[in-house]
C-alpha cells in the first residue's frame, strides 16, 4: 500500500504571504518522495494554494512512476482540500479554484485511494516539509511549528 501525507504553508500573511508545500510519499518502507518546495508570494497565493500543491505534487508523482493503479492513502490536515475532493464540501470562490480543479481531474485517475482528513498534530512529516523551504528563505512564522 502506497501512503503520502501532503501540506501547505502561507506566511507571515495569508493571503498573499510565502507559500510552500510538503509532500512525504511512501510504499511499505521504502520512501519514494520526501521533499518541500516553494511555490510563490503575493496576489494569488493563500494557505489553501499551497495545501492544494502540496496534494497535487503527490497525485503527479504517483502518475508519473504509474502507482496511481495501487492503492493508496493519502493523508492531510487541510480539512478544505479533502472534503472538497472527495465532493463533500461545495467548491465555492477563492484563490484555489484552478488548483481544486488540477486536483479532482489528478484524483479521477486514481481507482483506489483513500483520502482521510488527519488532526494537524498527526502531520508532523507533511507540515515540516512544507515549512523548510520558506525557513530556507529566512521567512518568520506567525504560528510556531508543531
Amino acid at each position: 500500500m502506497i501512503e503520502f501525507w501532503f501540506d501547505g504553508v502561507c506566511e507571515p500573511k495569508n493571503p498573499e504571504g510565502y507559500c510552500s508545500y510538503g509532500c512525504h510519499i511512501v510504499n511499505g518502507t521504502l520512501v519514494l518522495l520526501s521533499e518541500g518546495a516553494y511555490i510563490g508570494h503575493g496576489q494569488g497565493f493563500s494557505n489553501n494554494v499551497a495545501e492544494y500543491a502540496g496534494f497535487i505534487r503527490a497525485l503527479e508523482y504517483l502518475i508519473a512512476h504509474k502507482l496511481n493503479k495501487e492503492q493508496v492513502v493519502g493523508r492531510g490536515d487541510s480539512r478544505l482540500v479533502i472534503e472538497q475532493i472527495k465532493g463533500h464540501w461545495k467548491v465555492r470562490t477563492g484563490l484555489y479554484i484552478p488548483m481544486y480543479q488540477k486536483a479532482k481531474a489528478l484524483y479521477g485517475k486514481f481507482p483506489r485511494i483513500n483520502l482521510q482528513w488527519i488532526p494537524r498534530e498527526e502531520n508532523k512529516i507533511g507540515d515540516e516539509l512544507s515549512k523548510q523551504p520558506l525557513r530556507d528563505m529566512g521567512i518568520q512564522f506567525k504560528i510556531q511549528p508543531l
